[in-house]
């Protein structure tokens, strides 16, 4: 079995108002993760996802190219330990 793994990302580039946060929901259901996204104040999205390690991975990739509208700079990623404290992936509030 795949080890489990916790992931922070931060998206830059044009991702707001683009539904990135959508897409990035709907990728992460797809691949069974749990976690949230949501937008920041200074115009990046960033989202923590726990799952797979494969499944993540996997996801992180669709999140380079995002969706139609949407043009990425940069992934900043931050791997951690798998905590088990979601039951589902979801967007939530702006921060």
């Amino acid at each position: 079995m795949d080890s489990q793994s916790r992931v922070i990302v931060k998206i830059e580039g044009h991702v707001q108002g683009v539904g990135f946060r959508f897409f990035a929901q709907e990728q992460a259901q797809r691949l069974a993760l749990t976690g949230w996204v949501r937008n920041t104040f200074q115009g990046e999205v960033e989202a923590v996802a726990e799952g797979s390690r494969e499944n993540i991975e996997s996801w992180l990739k669709r999140l380079r190219s995002g969706p139609g509208n949407a043009y990425v700079t940069n992934l900043k990623v931050e791997w951690s330990e798998y905590k088990g404290e979601f039951k589902r992936f979801q967007i939530v509030s702006t921060l």
